[in-house]
């Protein structure tokens, strides 16, 4: 089944990364709060490397980052991930998420998280997925787990960067 360009869940819509996307991803990622947990925040160089890097894998895959907003609302709440990454040197697939603050603690990254899973299993056709979370984000190890994702290990990343990785594999889900 082909990825959708966009796609909407009971509250949030999903929309593919595109050019159009930049300023709101700049300012994303220029924020404290939202990037605590995801590497800290970015510079305008950095954000722009992201940017390019992640519309390239769309191009790659058919799938990636999604810009997310509220349905009733047009404001940017945030982003879903569904992209290749590679975990101590091997080819994985993540889900991933993140919220502006005023978003947190409604529910939604669970939301994001499960739409990310059956987009990997049934858009894809993977047959496991994979999720980073800081070791001390304990509300993002609750998400992982409420989408069926087990703790795995954790392991350096990015520059020695320690992390904990969930999976998920197809025969566990749903």
């Amino acid at each position: 089944m082909p990825f959708q360009d966009a796609f909407a869940t009971a509250r949030l819509t999903f929309e593919r990364l595109t050019e159009g996307h930049r300023a709101e991803m700049r300012r994303f990622q220029a924020d404290p709060d939202v990037m605590r947990y995801i590497g800290g925040v970015r510079s305008p160089a950095q954000t722009a490397a992201y940017f390019e890097r992640n519309l390239r894998h769309w191009d790659q895959y058919g799938y990636g980052v999604w810009v997310l907003r509220e349905r009733d609302r047009g404001d940017m709440a945030g982003v879903g991930v569904l992209r290749h990454l590679l975990v101590e040197g091997e080819d994985e697939v993540e889900i991933g998420y993140g919220f502006f603050p005023q978003y947190w603690g409604r529910g939604l990254a669970t939301e994001v998280a499960r739409a990310c899973v059956a987009r990997g299993f049934d858009h894809a056709g993977l047959d496991s997925l994979v999720a980073v979370a800081d070791p001390g984000n304990s509300a993002s190890h609750h998400v992982l787990r409420k989408a069926g994702m087990e703790y795995e290990r954790d392991f350096d990343h990015d520059e020695g960067e320690r992390q904990s990785l969930f999976r998920l594999h197809r025969s566990a889900w749903g």
